[in-house]
């Protein structure tokens, strides 16, 4: 059975266009018989970023919670993965988040999370849509449940990440980009906290309206500028709900996913604690990546792109790391899903246990020529046959040379096109006729090209 109104990463869309209170209202009522049905604590935990939509869907989808007796304990604007940690922690059924991540101000979103902290599998999110419709005797007086407002758990998830570096930060210069998102005000207080010297930008989330707008995550080139500028040893930039992070070395360049857990995975072989010796990184992974791990007798085993997937294939390997070019970097020792903090100061604890500087690890390898064109189009039906005959040319001419990914988004009305090869120009050949191709035929428009030899993915 397909999902009618999930994606890759629960259900997202412009608020109050495609994502209304009215939908957020049945998710709830839906998520509140998953719960029951699956005995399940008739609790939640529920936080937003700092969208001006946020409280709207929030309130909407407690009260399709509550409206069914599920007791709901809102904390405000936190960073998704403190719902996860709250949710496997506490006596929580369901983490529920209200983000759409890195997507721009006027869009949203709804994640859930289980009790475990891991988001929900699909089959439980098919099961949430079929609980959506229909009427059941709802509960009255003292059956209904209860909404309130209580942020304590907060400072259990600082104290829980403050634990993980018993190096400490001290005398280490950061600059750290929030995104006007989820992290404005716990990233920089964990890293002042461990020590750290903080310079901070895009912590002033105003009206809602200018998350990821002028820098985070999916424009790293804001804290790029900014840590050359500071003359720091490090720059963060998270996205807005905070779930992943991507940096920038003292000179200015970007560490991807990839190149952190080339970082952390090499970091721990040396100390002794890499063990499997594998990393789960995704199809979009680049063979520089993989080429260095290899050389250093690490396997990378490659995932689909999503970080549930991601997840999966962690538990199937037992890596200890995982994760995406975007920044979605799994720690499954630490936490079952992508935590940007956490990525943040695990990839810190690599500078200060090597006592190397950014710019020194950042050489330990070079990335193979790699570009990801993005095809927004109204209607992302028969891409398939559409490039089949361009797909075998493609892949015949990269044999031995490169690889090339295609791919629909779960999350926006766009193809992804990914061509890597070992020649540039041979590379923008082919990205160039499958891109054409695509926006020939589902009558589309290209709306962005990302270099990935140096950027990151999405």
């Amino acid at each position: 059975m397909s999902r009618k109104h999930f994606g890759t990463d629960g259900v997202r869309g412009v608020a109050n266009l495609k994502l209304t209170p009215e939908l957020a209202f049945q998710l709830g009522l839906g998520a509140a018989r998953w719960l029951r049905a699956t005995g399940q604590p008739m609790q939640a935990v529920i936080g937003r970023d700092t969208r001006r939509s946020g409280p709207m869907l929030a309130a909407a989808i407690s009260a399709g919670l509550a409206s069914e007796g599920v007791t709901v304990t809102d904390i405000g604007v936190a960073p998704t993965p403190t719902i996860s940690f709250l949710a496997r922690t506490r006596e929580y059924g369901l983490g529920v988040v209200v983000s759409a991540s890195h997507n721009p101000a006027p869009d949203n979103g709804i994640k859930f999370f289980g009790h475990d902290g891991k988001k929900l599998p699909d089959d439980a999110e098919i099961a949430i849509e079929a609980g959506m419709t229909g009427d059941s005797a709802r509960p009255t007086g003292g059956a209904i449940g209860w909404i309130g407002f209580d942020a304590s758990g907060v400072e259990a998830y600082l104290q829980f990440l403050e634990a993980q570096v018993p190096e400490r930060l001290d005398g280490l210069k950061v600059v750290l980009d929030a995104a006007n998102g989820a992290g404005y005000e716990l990233a920089p207080q964990i890293l002042r906290r461990l020590g750290a010297e903080v310079v901070t930008i895009g912590i002033d989330p105003g009206d809602g309206t200018t998350i990821n707008a002028e820098g985070g995550a999916t424009k790293p080139q804001t804290v790029q500028a900014a840590t050359v500028e500071h003359g720091a040893e490090f720059g963060i930039a998270l996205d807005g709900d905070a779930d992943r992070a991507v940096f920038s070395d003292s000179l200015g360049r970007l560490i991807n996913g990839d190149r952190t857990m080339a970082m952390w995975a090499r970091q721990a072989q040396l100390d002794g604690e890499l063990n499997p010796p594998v990393v789960v990184g995704t199809v979009m992974s680049n063979m520089g990546f993989e080429t260095y791990l290899t050389e250093n007798g690490i396997q990378l085993d490659r995932a689909k792109v999503g970080d549930k997937y991601v997840a999966q294939q962690i538990t199937a390997t037992g890596a200890r790391i995982g994760g995406e070019q975007s920044g979605h970097v799994i720690f499954p020792e630490l936490a079952p899903t992508g935590d940007g903090l956490q990525t943040m100061l695990q990839t810190l604890r690599v500078l200060k246990r090597s006592g190397r500087p950014s710019r020194e690890i950042f050489d330990d390898f070079a990335n193979w020529p790699q570009l990801l064109i993005n095809i927004a189009v109204e209607s992302k039906d028969g891409w398939e046959e559409l490039l089949a005959a361009d797909l075998t040319t493609a892949e015949e001419k990269l044999t031995g040379r490169g690889r090339v990914n295609v791919r629909p988004s779960g999350t926006q009305p766009m193809i992804r096109v990914m061509v890597e090869a070992d020649d540039i120009s041979l590379r923008d050949e082919l990205a160039t006729l499958l891109a054409d191709r695509l926006v020939t035929g589902l009558n589309g428009h290209i709306e962005g090209k990302v270099d990935l030899t140096h950027e990151l993915g999405d």
